[in-house]
Parts: C-alpha cells; structure tokens; sequence
C-alpha cells in the first residue's frame, strides 16, 4: 500500500461560504474522494460540536443502564429503525458471526405527509436521560442539513438539477445510529469483531468523528487503510444505493472497524444513515449509464427490507 495514500479532508465550510473558486474545488474534491477512496472527511462543518459532545454523554449514560433497562425500549417493528437493538443481533451480510455492538436509533420525528406512517415507526425515548430526546431531534436535524448541502455538492458534479436529491431526501428515512462498542469479554464470540467488514445501504453516512480509533477501509489495492479523525470532524463515505445509481462511478467502499488492543476499552460512534424517501425509485443518474445501466430500477424501501434481513434486523416479511 502507498504510505502517502490518506483519505482526503475537505473544508465543507468553503462550499457553504466560500467564493465560486471555492465551491468548483470543494465539488470536484468531493467527487474525486468519493472515487477513489469511498470516503473523505470534513474539517470544518455546520454541526455544533458542543452539542455531539452533549450527545455522546448521553449515549454513554444510556448503555450504561440494565440491560432490562435498555431492552425495554427495543422496537417491534421495521426492522429496529427506532430505539434499542441488543448486542450481538447486527452482522455483517453474509456473516455468521454477530458483531460486537449495541445501538440505538432515531429517524424523523415529525412528518408532514400522513402517508409516510406507515412506513416509519415512531421514535422511542428513554425516559432515563433529561433531555435525551431533545438533544438527539437537534444532532439528527442538523446531520440532516449537512447531509443535503453534501448531496446538493455530489449533484453539482454529477450534473444533477439540485431538486434531484433533495426530492429523494424529502421526508426522507434517514437513521441516526449511537453505537456502543463495549469491552471485549465473554459475551465476544471468538471469530466477531466489533464491526466486521460490510458496505452500508444507503446514499451516504455522515458519521460525527468516534470516540477512539478502530475504523478502516478497503483500498483499491486491496489492503486496509485506517481512517484517523477527531471528535470535531465528520467522516463521509458512500453507500450502497449511491453506487447503485451512479452505475458504480461512486462504489459503495468496504470497511470494517477492528478489535482494539486494550480489550478493556470502550469505543462510541454516531453514524447518520441517509436515506430517500420509501417512493423514491433507485435508476441510474444520465450522467452515469456510459454504455448501459448494470442495474434495474428499483424502489428504495422495498430494496431496503431486504437489505435489512440480510444483516439480521428484519424478520417480519410483511412489513
């Protein structure tokens, strides 16, 4: 592996605020992270820092409670797309070992299209931790809003209108996930890692920047490149519904997150899952499809349910 290969930091500040110059170079360094690399970080963004801090205080309090407790506001239905999901239920597609974390989810709360209930369970709040709800509605809001201005910056450089993904993204079912990777203990099955190698589902992840190191990604070379940040930055990567639709210009890169050295040792990450609304149809984008489209369009929440069994979060086949 090239010792100089290191996934690129952009300024998402300078898109936002910067002159035209700018902006060109924050589109075309986007695109081209996303290229090669699968992933780039932010430097610099709009999402308040005291505020992740705030957030993961309060995740670490909640995964510190009973697991009676944290149980108790699990959810019945879709797949856990809202509240607690126990360790060792996730794996990776394909794998028959459980990887080494528990979660938490919140999804949008509030949705001006009646129509959209019956696709999205409504949030679970613990009743534990003061102002829990409010602080994860404010940390969810504002990824979002990132989420958009990164996507408006993709679409500028895949000569999208900027409707084309904010119509995707309208009452959209994006997750944000608190995760907890405890101690390596007993409970570890010996072939498990805390997260084993998979690609995500969606458009993009917005991930606010983890608590300690363990995240890595598959090169081009096909070797593991670690991926450094600070709890101020913002790491991005593309998804599996991005790739799909950019007939794999933008490929959906594997990644993983190791076991540590320290087996004592906590680790916390808050990654934020962007996904379309359940209506939306996954086709190839025009500047995209070259001599063909490799796939068949496809509706986004229909292909997300089977994405969601595959990893062991969806039983239920009717919902």
């Amino acid at each position: 592996m090239d010792a100089n290969r290191k996934v690129p930091e952009l300024s998402l500040m300078s898109f936002l605020n910067g002159t035209n110059t700018d902006k060109t170079r924050f589109v075309d360094n986007l695109f081209a992270g996303l290229k090669d690399y699968g992933f780039i970080i932010l430097v610099d963004h709009p999402v308040d820092y005291k505020l992740t801090q705030t957030a993961y205080s309060m995740i670490h309090e909640f995964f510190q409670l009973p697991e009676a407790t944290k149980r108790s506001y699990s959810c019945k239905e879709g797949g856990g797309q809202r509240g607690y999901t126990a360790f060792g239920v996730e794996h990776a597609k394909n794998s028959q070992f459980p990887d080494l974390k528990e979660f938490w989810h919140v999804g949008l709360d509030v949705l001006a299209n009646p129509e959209r209930k019956k696709y999205f369970p409504d949030n679970i709040w613990p009743s534990e931790i003061k102002e829990f709800k409010e602080t994860f509605l404010k940390l969810y809001n504002g990824l979002d809003m990132t989420s958009i201005v990164i996507l408006d910056a993709l679409g500028m450089a895949l000569d999208l209108p900027q409707s084309y993904f904010r119509n995707m993204l309208q009452d959209g079912n994006s997750i944000l996930r608190p995760i907890h990777y405890p101690p390596l203990d007993a409970r570890a099955p010996k072939n498990s890692v805390r997260s084993a190698a998979h690609e995500d589902i969606n458009l993009i992840t917005v991930m606010v920047g983890a608590t300690t190191s363990g995240l890595e990604l598959l090169d081009r070379d096909g070797k593991w490149l670690p991926i450094s940040t600070n709890d101020k930055q913002l790491v991005v990567d593309s998804g599996d519904m991005l790739s799909r639709i950019t007939n794999d210009l933008l490929p959906a890169t594997t990644h993983r997150v190791v076991n540590p050295d320290d087996a004592s040792s906590n680790r916390y990450s808050m990654p934020f899952f962007v996904h379309p609304n359940p209506d939306t149809v996954l086709s190839c984008v025009p500047s995209c499809r070259g001599t063909g489209e490799k796939y068949p369009a496809i509706n986004s929440h229909e292909w997300l349910m089977v994405r969601l069994k595959e990893i062991g979060l969806l039983k239920d086949k009717t919902y």
